[in-house]
């Protein structure tokens, strides 16, 4: 495999991840989350960047995402493989499909259960900033729209198996009950939020939906790592 493809971790810190997400004291969460997303590329030993909120460029979530996409481009790289902090059983095996996938001059969708994906692989010539802007982003239309774009540049596309995104509150309710995949740390972190939150939904009903399905996408800027040749 050759070093033609970067992976791009568009991923806030926790302390942001701690502030957009309504997970209350989840910081430790999104602490070991990052801690692992990075640790899942290192193992993959492709070049890969990391962008942060501090890193990102764009008034929306869009347009941050489509600018960091196209600053790795401008580094050189052929493929870009996409990836955020929230999916907890993401793993190695999953970017070197990716990876093998792209080469072969194919495309990579993992479809999320909210509609949208958790990883993206693309090859350069498949990249249009513009046509990428106009994609739902932060809704359930995102990975069918995804598709429609793609299949416009006759390019075969490979999906993934389909998982779960850890965005809010809400979605530690599909965690405490499967952990197939998941680290005994983040395991022991998710049941320990759900046993807090409980007091959460002990609140008046007209308050639940603002806590717990309030779910702001922003995700990095880059710190380039690239392994030796």
């Amino acid at each position: 495999m050759t070093k033609k493809t970067a992976v791009l971790i568009f991923a806030n810190s926790s302390a942001e991840e701690q502030m957009q997400k309504a997970i209350p004291k989840g910081q430790a969460l999104f602490d070991v989350l990052n801690n692992k997303t990075l640790k899942t590329v290192q193992r993959s030993e492709l070049p890969y960047f990391l962008y942060t909120e501090k890193e990102q460029k764009g008034n929306s979530f869009g347009s941050r995402f489509v600018n960091a996409i196209q600053e790795v481009f401008d580094q050189g790289f052929t493929n870009i493989i996409t990836i955020g902090n929230d999916t907890p059983q993401l793993t190695t095996s999953h970017l070197i499909a990716a990876a093998t996938q792209l080469e072969a001059n194919k495309v990579i969708i993992g479809p999320s259960t909210d509609g949208g994906f958790y990883l993206m692989g693309i090859e350069r010539s498949q990249f249009d900033a513009a046509t990428f802007l106009d994609l739902p982003w932060q809704s359930s239309k995102l990975c069918k729209s995804l598709e429609a774009v793609l299949n416009k540049t006759s390019t075969e596309i490979v999906k993934l198996e389909v998982l779960n995104d850890l965005d809010g509150f809400k979605d530690l309710s599909f965690f405490r009950n499967c952990f197939k995949g998941i680290s005994v740390e983040i395991t022991k972190l998710i049941l320990a939020l759900f046993s807090s939150g409980k007091k959460v939904n002990s609140l008046p009903n007209i308050l639940i939906p603002r806590l717990q399905f309030r779910i702001l996408f922003n995700k990095g800027s880059p710190n380039l790592i690239v392994p030796s040749l």
